[in-house]
């Protein structure tokens, strides 16, 4: 199966689904295996949102895990440049095996905590859009993306359900530099369920003093 207006890339997506399909039994990658909702749920939702991705972006993705949005979303544009941050070593392999098959250029995987690189000079307030899925709750994951983004650029996140956590977010967005410019909401196909993508823009450089570590980002949220 395929989506409408994508299909001249249908071989690399059942490429990268046979490549997930056979990592996912080392390094449990995903609870989703039935390849219908794995095109919907995995690869329909990574690209639905392209939109928010700038021509050309550097685009650095938290917690890559299983590679979604990073993957899908490099397949049918390649003008992205994605860093993928992962601090697990043997989803980093998976993904540079998924980089190195799928024939991937302006592609780097960096096996390092996301709060860590938050911090890193070379990667701080180093690129134009940030995006992170099934990591964290919203008030989080702004602490660990909104360091990496430059003034101007945005932090998009992949949600499903997401009112109650958008409002949560509210004082963590503003201490960390960001502003909520846009929520859109959609259904997925074949009623798969509900998806929100928030769009926050950076319009103040992040404190130093974030991310804090210590997984502090998890434990006390701002």
């Amino acid at each position: 199966m395929f989506f409408e207006g994508y299909e001249e890339f249908s071989e690399k997506f059942e490429l990268f689904k046979e490549i997930l399909k056979e990592y996912n039994k080392k390094c449990n990658l995903t609870a989703i295996c039935d390849e219908k909702e794995v095109y919907i749920k995995h690869f329909f939702d990574s690209i639905k949102p392209q939109k928010n991705f700038p021509t050309g972006a550097k685009v650095v993705e938290i917690g890559s895990g299983g590679g979604f949005p990073s993957v899908p979303l490099k397949i049918v544009r390649e003008d992205l440049n994605f860093t993928l941050i992962e601090s697990t070593g043997k989803k980093c392999e998976y993904l540079k095996h998924v980089v190195d098959k799928l024939g991937f250029k302006d592609v780097q995987v960096l096996n390092i905590r996301a709060e860590d690189g938050g911090r890193d000079k070379k990667l701080r307030e180093r690129f134009d859009a940030a995006t992170a899925r099934a990591v964290a709750r919203l008030n989080t994951l702004c602490e660990y993306c909104l360091p990496y983004v430059r003034l101007g650029g945005r932090f998009i996140a992949y949600k499903g359900d997401a009112d109650e956590e958008i409002k949560e977010s509210e004082n963590a967005v503003k201490i960390l530099g960001g502003e909520i410019e846009t929520v859109e909401k959609y259904d997925l196909l074949e009623g798969f369920g509900k998806r929100t993508v928030i769009v926050i823009k950076k319009v103040k450089e992040t404190p130093e003093k974030y991310p804090r570590g210590r997984g502090l980002e998890r434990k006390k949220p701002l």
